[in-house]
């Protein structure tokens, strides 16, 4: 059995860089496995007057500082937009990041939905549909590229791809990724578990390959358990500025602690 992890998911608003700063060499001390941003250009929430207005950073610049800070947790982002960069210079950033951080970058991805990005940056919005296909088109593209640079990557660049679409997203997952990040309760998530475990089998692929992540609230340690039984081992819980409080986090890692060493 995998032993289960727990990932913090910073989000990068309404907080100075020192804040952030702060924030990984914390999490990274009390012993977090994963740590991700996200890839957008504005805060989602909790702006004033404006939800989506305030204090925000780039994605990848700040995965590079991550890189040189930290020295045991893997992060990346949870997802980089694929629209935003061209799907070769996405693989030779993801390179250069695991390069810098002697292997421990994640490669999250996605089809990317924030209209305000796209709109105040000059992409093309697009559909939901277009985007999904552009992502599709860019996945091959990016994986070839990672095969050919000079020098590869240190280790195979673990793939995250999130979302639960049973008729593309979830036979993109089944391709290309290594692991699948979802949300929602034990019977979505069982459900669309089964989805991609028959995707695998069109594509002659163990689905005991692609790890299952789930993003879930800090109060719902309570659901650990059963989520841990559908297969699930990694958790990710998010954590904002202005405060990026972490100490919730710490029931999680003692949960995890008890919950492998009576699974080992």
């Amino acid at each position: 059995m995998n032993p289960v992890r727990i990932a913090v998911h910073l989000h990068p608003q309404h907080i100075d860089y020192a804040g952030i700063r702060d924030a990984v060499a914390q999490a990274e001390d009390m012993g977090v496995d994963v740590l991700y941003n996200w890839d957008h250009f504005f805060p989602l929430y909790d702006g004033d007057p404006d939800p989506v207005a305030g204090k925000h950073f780039e994605c990848w610049t700040m995965l590079a500082a991550w890189a040189e800070q930290t020295e045991r947790v893997e992060f990346g982002a949870l997802v980089t937009c694929n629209s935003y960069r061209n799907p070769e210079l996405l693989a030779d950033m993801a390179r250069t990041v695991d390069h810098i951080s002697n292997g421990r970058l994640i490669f999250g991805i996605g089809s990317g939905w924030f209209e305000k990005d796209y709109v105040e940056y000059g992409y093309d919005f697009g559909t939901a549909r277009s985007r999904l296909a552009d992502l599709d088109a860019a996945m091959p593209r990016i994986v070839n590229r990672l095969e050919r640079l000079d020098p590869p990557p240190i280790r195979h660049i673990p793939i995250l791809i999130g979302g639960g679409g049973e008729k593309v997203t979830l036979r993109i997952v089944a391709e290309h990724a290594d692991i699948w990040h979802t949300f929602g309760d034990t019977e979505t998530v069982a459900h669309k578990s089964k989805v991609l475990d028959e995707w695998c089998a069109k594509f002659d692929r163990d689905p005991g390959t692609i790890a299952r992540s789930i993003g879930i609230k800090m109060e719902r340690l309570d659901q650990a358990e059963a989520f841990a039984a559908l297969g699930v081992t990694e958790f990710t819980l998010g954590v904002t500025g202005p405060d990026m409080d972490l100490a919730p986090v710490q029931r999680w890692l003692e949960w995890r602690d008890g919950y492998n060493g009576s699974s080992s």
